[in-house]
């Protein structure tokens, strides 16, 4: 007959394998109800269960693999900083598995599924819209996971990140500075907090400048037609003009848009993007942008991830690096 496994516990009684794994190996610190302990251990005793000891002693030690979960690789920024976190997992013994999901909320819950199952350690995140249920799961069954870039706003987890609010701020200050006739805010339409922090910063300073000012906001899976439209429909060259573009994407398509309109910059426009990129470099003039600390955000983003493996705590403590604005030549 066939040995009766934690698998088919969880599956009998309805929960997950790592749930019954806590229950069963009556490890200490568990948030789970007495009502779901109750009937993992009927299940148990009623399938005939006995632990298989070899196999405990094989999970208690350290599978020295993390996972982490990319909103786009695709992205200049995400690749950047993956390369970051691996080199720092590497000196703390770790391998790391990295997986993209294309801002797909689906896409992140297999995912963590996925790494869930490889027996990662822990995780480092940046999640996307309606990730938050996925996200949960994790934090049920305690699984040590730190958000990197991005955060969640109602769950309380660890998270690495950068004062976006603050530094989108003092772009708009040194726009309002350089006496423009109007500022145009690139934007997405998005639920993501770190994004609409960005967005805030830059309404509180504009807000009490005497300059008109515009905002195009688009949708986050139709970059490049969506700001061509929103550029024509809005970019005035008869007035002295700059634009803001709050993610390198964002930029991205934007530098094309100028250069396919044969748009001068900073002649007739002047420019500043968020992140640094090498396609900027393909633009004839030097951009100014906003460069994140990848590097301590990656470093951080282990340390952080290696403690709570070692030592499970529920911490909800946000880390904010500070951003700057690299001055080129494409603002005057």
């Amino acid at each position: 007959m066939k040995r009766a496994s934690i698998k088919d516990i969880a599956r009998i009684a309805g929960f997950s394998v790592a749930t019954v794994s806590y229950v069963l190996n009556k490890k200490e610190g568990s948030r789970i109800s007495d009502a779901t302990k109750e009937k993992i251990l009927e299940v148990a005793e009623s399938i005939n269960y006995i632990p298989n000891k070899i196999a405990k002693s094989l999970k208690m030690s350290k599978s020295k693999l993390i996972g982490l979960i990319l909103a786009d690789i695709s992205n200049d920024f995400y690749s950047n900083i993956a390369r970051h976190i691996e080199d720092e997992a590497m000196k703390f013994g770790y391998t790391l598995l990295i997986g993209s999901c294309d801002e797909n909320p689906e896409k992140f819950r297999k995912l963590t599924e996925l790494f869930s199952e490889q027996q990662v350690d822990g995780m480092i995140l940046a999640p996307v819209v309606d990730s938050d249920e996925a996200v949960l799961k994790l934090l049920k069954e305690e699984y040590p996971i730190v958000t990197i870039d991005r955060y969640l706003k109602n769950i309380n987890i660890p998270g690495i990140m950068i004062n976006n609010a603050e530094i989108s701020e003092s772009i708009c200050e040194f726009l309002v500075e350089k006496n423009f006739e109007e500022i145009i805010y690139v934007g997405y339409d998005t639920k993501l907090p770190h994004l609409l922090d960005r967005q805030e910063g830059f309404d509180k300073r504009i807000s009490t400048a005497d300059i008109q000012y515009k905002k195009v906001l688009i949708g986050i899976h139709n970059i490049t037609e969506e700001i061509y439209n929103g550029l024509d429909e809005h970019l005035n060259l008869s007035k002295k003009t700059a634009l803001y573009f709050s993610s390198n994407k964002l930029g991205i398509a934007g530098l094309s848009y100028l250069n396919q309109k044969n748009i001068k910059v900073p002649q007739e426009v002047s420019v500043i993007a968020f992140d640094e990129t090498e396609a900027y470099s393909l633009f004839p003039t030097e951009v100014s942008y906003v460069q994140q600390p990848l590097m301590d955000m990656a470093k951080e983003a282990v340390k952080v991830l290696d403690a709570q493996i070692y030592n499970y705590t529920v911490d909800g403590r946000k880390i904010s690096f500070p951003a700057k604005l690299i001055n080129k030549k494409s603002v005057q």
